[in-house]
């Protein structure tokens, strides 16, 4: 298992591209650096441990959210096709600093959430994890019932998010919650 506060998923190998070792890539991250920037990544097959390796060069193909990026040592189309299903890491401590608005999924964990509830805030539960392989969700603990439920990371589900007083506030359509 994977330290959360020490990786972050950014990206997921999906396929080889071409036979000089270049992969094809699904982004996971808003930062298209993460791809593009020559330097150190980590590598991580499905419950290993990450391994570290060179990005040289990257680009972003034309209206998609997909990259092809070739790494250091991975020069064919066999040793590109191993590193299928691999995702790309890194390491927490590297976090592009943001601007005042903007905030990193990680800080989400833990933070109060809140409903708004006939013009009252009320907290319902804390989130305890993300899953963001498809999409960013929010895997939230109710405290009602100790039940688990996934809230998409939206501007319409979630319209505020208040990292220095720890707190989010949902708005959850009807039935949401009691999944």
């Amino acid at each position: 298992m994977i330290d959360k506060n020490q990786w972050l998923v950014v990206g997921l190998i999906t396929s080889c591209h071409g036979i000089n070792g270049q992969v094809k890539v699904k982004s996971l991250s808003d930062f298209e650096e993460r791809f593009l920037k020559t330097g150190k990544r980590w590598l991580q097959k499905e419950n290993e441990s990450p391994s570290e390796i060179k990005l040289i060069s990257g680009f972003k193909q034309p209206g998609k959210e997909t990259f092809i990026i070739k790494f250091q040592g991975i020069n064919t189309r066999n040793q590109a096709e191993q590193l299928k299903t691999y995702k790309i890491l890194v390491k927490t401590n590297k976090l592009p600093k943001l601007k005042k608005e903007e905030f990193h999924l990680l800080e989400l964990i833990n933070l109060d959430v809140k409903t708004l509830e006939n013009d009252e805030l009320k907290i319902i539960g804390k989130v305890i994890n993300l899953e963001n392989e498809k999409n960013n969700l929010l895997v939230i603990e109710l405290f009602k019932n100790q039940k688990k439920v996934l809230i998409p990371f939206v501007t319409e589900i979630v319209p505020l998010v208040d990292i220095k007083n720890n707190f989010l506030i949902i708005d959850p359509p009807k039935g949401l919650l009691e999944l």
